[in-house]
Order: structure tokens, then sequence, then C-alpha cells
């Protein structure tokens, strides 16, 4: 495997960084997370864009203009030959002293990995997921906002452990009002009576690519959909769930909390939406 490491291409085993770097001393970065279906780099533009204004948001300089990133992305999968891949773009602060400051690290590290991934297996996409809600909750807006993607997942990764506690796949994290925010990788819709409800993202969720494309879908589907304030209980008595995200994609949901979500078993709306993704993928985007 060949990954983009600060200028150039360099084997899997050559591609290290610094012991040194902020990244890893302090999870100061921001990263994306993206998907190539059939050769099309899907939502390239809206993720880079994501990109800059995380990076903005923590006052960290790009090190590569919008156009470059592209390319070296696009190339990054070309290395590696591939047609249908998971996509990793991180940039950190770099490299720096045993301290906070920012400042002192003299310029930000760059690096793109192009893998497979498949975060959940074919079955539950058809017969859906069993999620639960997790007691850990997501970071106050006021504290970190949701918006910056940033490399401190410790947040997230603790609702993964304890959702793995429970035996389930993924999570509902609430915020500290008790609303819904987000789970830990993906963002959350219910269907309720032919209407899509997403948590907005003062409640704590990241405004995710795949989360703007429903709202492009259900424009398409000439279906209702809007943002509320959400509780567990509108996931109960909703007709319909599914998640969202670049690794996710669409997965319905079929349980929560051992409570059945509609009839049990993956809805009508859902499944259109899904089908609407799919064709999306291979046309919105860059041609690697």
């Amino acid at each position: 495997m060949k990954i983009y490491l600060d200028g150039k291409f360099v084997d899997e085993a050559d591609a290290k960084v610094s012991v040194f770097d902020h990244g890893l001393l302090y999870g100061d970065g921001v990263f994306e997370g993206i998907r190539l279906y059939g050769g099309n780099i899907f939502r390239l533009d809206e993720h880079l864009e994501r990109l800059e204004y995380s990076a903005k948001a923590i006052l960290l300089p790009m090190p590569l203009s919008r156009k470059e990133l592209s390319e070296v992305t696009c190339e990054t999968c070309r290395q590696n030959k591939l047609t249908d891949a998971y996509i990793r773009l991180v940039i950190t602060r770099g490299v720096g002293d045993l301290g906070l400051a920012p400042w002192l690290c003299a310029k930000p590290s760059l690096f793109v990995i192009a893998s497979k991934i498949a975060l959940y297996p074919k079955e539950h996409y058809e017969n859906g997921l069993s999620i639960v809600t997790v007691p850990t909750r997501r970071i106050n807006p006021a504290a970190l906002p949701p918006t910056i993607k940033s490399l401190n997942y410790l947040n997230n990764i603790l609702g993964k452990i304890e959702a793995r506690q429970f035996g389930a796949l993924e999570a509902i994290m609430l915020n500290d009002q008790g609303y819904i925010a987000e789970c830990t990788a993906d963002n959350v819709f219910v269907v309720h009576k032919g209407e899509i409800i997403t948590p907005a993202a003062s409640q704590g969720a990241l405004k995710g690519i795949t989360r703007s494309t429903i709202f492009d879908i259900a424009k398409e589907l000439k279906l209702p959909i809007r943002e509320a304030d959400m509780t567990r209980y509108d996931v109960w008595v909703s007709d319909e769930c599914f998640l969202t995200g670049s690794g996710a994609e669409v997965i319905p949901v079929v349980k929560l909390d051992g409570r059945e979500i509609g009839t049990g078993k993956p809805g009508p709306i859902t499944q259109q939406v899904l089908a609407s993704f799919r064709r999306r993928v291979l046309v919105e985007g860059a041609r690697i």
C-alpha cells in the first residue's frame, strides 16, 4: 500500500509520524473519512470544504490548496489501483515541544490513506441494526463544536466501547440535556408519518456529508424532512429509523434498547433512501 505523507508517496511500512507530533500527543488535528465508489470519490469537494472549515476553526493552516488536496487524494487511490475504497485524509498540527502550545509546531503534517473498509456485515443492511443508548454523553457544543471533525475522538470511542459491552455495533449518544445528538460514528434519522426527522447540529450532531445527501434525496423523492430536538421517545414511536455516515452509508435500525421500531424490519422509506443514495455515489464527486 502506498500512502501520501508530507509531499511524497511512501510504502505502508515507511509511513511514520514523529512521537512529538501534536496530533499524537494531544489529538490536535482534523480529518475526513471519504468514500470511493467505482472510481468516483463521493462528494470530494464537500469533504475538502468541511476539512478546511475544521482547520480554520482550530487555527490550523492548510498545507495544500483545495485543488492540490483533491489531486493528492485522487492520486493516492490511483497509486493503490483502487476503484472502491475508504479514504482517510488527516492534517495534524505537526511536530512540536512537550507542551500544548500549537505555535511551537513549525508546520502541519498531512497524510492520506486509501484502503478497504466494511463497517457492518451485509445482513445488517438487509435486516437492520439493533442499537442501544449509552451512558457517555456527547460533548457540549459550547465546549467543543461538533462541526469540527477533530482527531480527538475519545468521547466517541467511550461510546463505542459501551455499545460493545451491551452487545451492539452502534449506539445513540445523548447530549447533556437528554436530547439525541448522534451515534458514535453516524447521524440518526427517524421516519414518522411519512416525514424524515434528524437532530439539529446544535444538539451535538456532526454535519455529515452523507447526512446532507439525505436532504437532497428527500427533495428528489418529494419527502418532507426537517431538523428537530429528539429524545428516545421519538425513536420508540417512529415508523422507521436509519443511520448515515461515510463508512456506514445508509443502514436501517430496527431496535433501540430492545424496543422494536415500527414493524421491526427496514421500512419502505429507508429502502427508497438507500436505493437513491447508491445511485448517487457513482456520479456525484470526482473521477480519479
